[in-house]
């Protein structure tokens, strides 16, 4: 990747809008962009210019730059003031880039509004250039059409993103990042990617890196300068700091559980007996009338899916066929897709009738979910007799009525209690949202681990050291330190262009 090039995208989202934005980056964005700019006040950095997209020396498209222009266009001065100057004066004696006149009666193409970041003060560290336009796709593209004819190129998947990291205006996990705030579904997720933006799991790993970087560091001494009398760390003191390593990066790993469940969402599988209200309270969690419901049992055939956000998690919420002795064909595939459901499912919610006693049927639903994290509500709380017992196991983990809505936000609360959430105990910052780092982490763990074997086995300092540098090779991987390009080019691929 060369980032000597000026790069050009469209960097809002396919089709029609209020606002489009094409952005460009690169030493050529002001040359580039002076010709098709009429603006009322001179371009500025930081600052927005409104204006006018004309067509270029009144073609169709524009032509190359000369080297006067390009020299204006980089901070030169023009020969004075003008409305649809874009740059201001600097230097006398260098021609103005473009002829008033021609400018004056260039024909419009939309009104926009420029903004202009000077390096390195910008996303990529590069001059970047937006101008918002009206969304119009023919428009924007006309616009990344006369940017090319330019001198321009027309900028990768994430390239705007791999140029900030290349530059060192972020790292590597903040700019996975930037890809998870774009994806978020909930709110929740936005927040957590914009710690993660923020540096939160960088900051977290370098005080780890810090141990693991001084402890390498004493032992080099103590190999390569033995002569002078520069001390040997004992065993005992070398597996202390091993161990002071080791500790929170196994917090660390530990966190990817939840952190995996904040990025991905989880499946919740719904099951029960026919008609006792599984569809009604799917229904409630969804809170429209998503699932057919009707008095006769057996109706819910197949599986209806729905994704919710409880506690700002992603929860997929599945609603299955009654599980009993099926009547026929149909019922009998859709029993079976609900017994392949609960498997599958991350959470289960066994529906019992608390209107009635407990069954056998109820009793080996229970025992089926027992693989799995599982909560036991009681629906039609409202037909309950008081002379009747709780049901199965003496109690149930929450008592439901879809029909009047009683105990909805309650099991709404029981379901984030299993998996976190902005009301849970997750309150730290920096957690493993991305399996990429968590597989990095646990080689780091790995290397530790033989590290201290090593430490044990009174292996020579120059073997141990090996060790300790394939601890730190994967924590470096996760910022960028150690990244070789065929990584970095799965990462940035997956991004959209313009970001």
């Amino acid at each position: 990747m060369n980032l000597d090039d000026t790069i050009v995208a469209i960097a809002t989202p396919a089709g029609r809008g209020g606002i489009g934005v094409v952005r460009l980056a690169g030493p050529q964005s002001r040359a580039i962009v002076a010709p098709m700019l009429r603006l009322k006040q001179e371009m500025e950095p930081g600052r927005a210019a409104f204006g006018e997209i004309v067509e270029p020396r009144g073609a169709g498209a524009p032509a190359r730059l000369t080297t006067a222009e390009t020299q204006i266009a980089a901070g030169g001065p023009s020969q004075g003031p003008s409305s649809f100057d874009p740059l201001p004066a600097k230097r006398a004696g260098v021609p103005a880039p473009h002829n008033p006149s021609s400018h004056e009666s260039a024909q419009r193409i939309d009104e926009v509004v420029v903004t202009y970041f000077a390096s390195p003060h910008s996303y990529t560290t590069d001059d970047i250039v937006e101008i918002s336009a009206h969304g119009s796709p023919v428009v924007l593209r006309h616009i990344v059409e006369l940017c090319v004819a330019a001198g321009a190129r027309l900028a990768e998947p994430g390239e705007f993103t791999m140029r900030a990291f290349l530059n060192g205006r972020i790292d590597l996990a903040q700019a996975e990042a930037v890809r998870d705030l774009i994806e978020s579904q909930t709110l929740y997720q936005a927040k957590v990617a914009a710690q993660q933006l923020e540096g939160a799991l960088s900051k977290r790993l370098q005080p780890i890196k810090q141990m693991l970087v001084e402890l390498i560091a004493v032992l080099e001494a103590g190999i390569d300068f033995a002569e002078d009398d520069v001390s040997v760390l004992p065993d005992a003191t070398i597996l202390a700091r091993i161990d002071a390593v080791e500790k929170p990066l196994e917090q660390l790993a530990a966190s990817f559980a939840y952190g995996k469940i904040v990025h991905e969402g989880l499946t919740l599988a719904i099951v029960g007996r026919p008609n006792v209200g599984k569809s009604s309270l799917f229904n409630r969690l969804v809170e429209r009338e998503r699932a057919i419901v009707t008095a006769a049992p057996g109706t819910t055939r197949d599986l209806v899916t729905e994704t919710v956000a409880i506690g700002g998690i992603p929860v997929k919420l599945v609603d299955t066929a009654g599980i009993r002795q099926a009547l026929d064909e149909a019922e009998s595939i859709g029993i079976r897709k609900s017994k392949e459901a609960l498997v599958d499912a991350d959470l289960v919610l066994v529906v019992l009738d608390a209107s009635q006693h407990a069954s056998a049927e109820d009793a080996e639903l229970l025992r089926l979910a027992e693989s799995r994290p599982t909560i036991v509500v009681g629906n039609k709380w409202d037909l309950k007799g008081s002379d009747q017992q709780s049901g199965v196991r003496g109690q149930y983990s929450i008592h439901t009525s879809a029909l009047t809505g009683e105990g909805i936000a309650a099991l709404r609360g029981e379901i984030l209690r299993h998996v976190g959430g902005e009301a849970g105990t997750q309150v730290e910052r920096g957690f493993l949202t991305n399996v990429r780092h968590q597989g990095l982490v646990r080689d780091a763990l790995a290397a530790l681990a033989a590290a201290k074997n090593a430490v044990r086995g009174r292996v020579p300092h120059e073997m141990l050291l090996l060790d300790l540098y394939g601890a730190l090779r994967p924590l470096d991987a996760i910022t960028g330190a150690t990244t070789n390009d065929d990584i970095l080019n799965l990462i940035f691929s997956t991004f959209c262009i313009g970001k």
